[in-house]
């Protein structure tokens, strides 16, 4: 856990996106506890005057995180890589912008894991644009584990109603059968306890949805629920974790919601995120759990159809900020 009084560090995404408007608002309404954008100190000045907001904010340039301060008026940026065009139009992809947003969420990840922040937030970043700028990853996850070297991660989605924690993230639906291991629902099912318990829940009550219709209709679906899943709650249960399914995924996520279940364990990704989604894209958060940092993120996408506009809503971002100081609050 990061020292005291170290800043979260929050990614700026995509330049082109919402990432720079919603961070300008995050600070513009005020934060509780220090923080420092990765992110181009142009963009954000740029996003400021936008807003109309220059005349009680301004960035704030630092080359080391532990110099962020709180307080309102002031943005601190650090921008260990090249600084963006000050004309780059927001709403238009970009591969420079796409490529800045994987170097921005580097950097942030050797200062974490160099001990310099509390815990990462992240801005969206654009799958395309990142790849179109040599960075070839699926999302944030793949290149927060692989930089930090954790085997064992998964996704999960949180809301003041749900939270879900995903055994397959960013995979073609014909790969989800191959993937659905004993080892990796027993992994994922040991995650979701112990992020429940980091939470706060001292007996996580952990749900787990079957992959086929009916949880397999014993068998008749398919058989990965009864040979793979099954026998990983079996497993999991006898380390004393509270699992329990293969629960039917048309109604499990409703349980959860009425409180029967902590979290569920969801086999694929629109299984899991179609329902969190559903009950409101701006207060659903986005953790990356088995890293040796806390990550949260925003649970949408960099909306290029309204960037630059001044409409884009910072709740998640700020519901992705208060999660992560509740997750570390043991550092403070």
């Amino acid at each position: 856990m990061a020292p005291p009084r170290q800043p979260i560090g929050i990614t700026m995404g995509d330049a082109a996106g919402i990432g720079p408007e919603i961070i300008v608002k995050l600070f513009e309404s005020g934060l509780p506890y220090p923080a420092v954008v990765y992110g181009d100190a142009g963009v954000l000045d740029t996003a400021i005057a936008r807003l109309g907001l220059a005349d009680h904010l301004r960035v704030q340039l630092v080359s080391e995180p532990d110099v962020a301060a709180a307080g309102h008026g002031a943005i601190p940026v650090l921008n260990r890589w090249q600084a963006l065009p000050p004309d780059l139009p927001p709403g238009r992809p970009d591969p420079l912008a796409g490529r800045a947003a994987y170097e921005f969420l580097c950097y942030a990840i050797d200062d974490a894991l160099a001990g310099k922040l509390r815990a990462i937030v992240t801005a969206p970043l654009n799958k395309k644009t990142m790849q179109a700028g040599g960075a070839d990853y699926p999302g944030h996850t793949e290149i927060l584990a692989e930089r930090s070297g954790t085997q064992h991660y998964a996704m999960m989605l949180a809301n003041q109603e749900l939270r879900v924690i995903l055994v397959t993230i960013h995979v073609a639906l014909r790969q989800v059968s191959e993937l659905i291991t004993v080892d990796n629902e027993l992994q994922t099912i040991r995650l979701a306890h112990d992020a429940c318990r980091r939470a706060g829940i001292q007996a996580p009550r952990v749900a787990v949805a079957g992959l086929n219709p009916h949880a397999g209709e014993d068998g008749r679906f398919g058989r990965e629920d009864i040979d793979v899943i099954a026998p990983a709650i079996q497993q999991a249960r006898a380390e004393g974790i509270d699992a329990t399914g293969p629960w039917p995924g048309d109604t499990v996520f409703m349980r959860a919601r009425r409180g029967e279940f902590d979290i569920v364990v969801a086999q694929y990704h629109d299984q899991g995120l179609i329902p969190v989604k559903y009950l409101g894209v701006d207060e659903g958060v986005n953790v990356t759990v088995g890293l040796p940092f806390v990550r949260t993120s925003v649970d949408h996408g960099t909306a290029f159809d309204i960037a630059g506009q001044g409409i884009a809503d910072p709740g998640s971002l700020r519901a992705a900020y208060d999660l992560a100081l509740d997750m570390t609050q043991d550092s403070t």
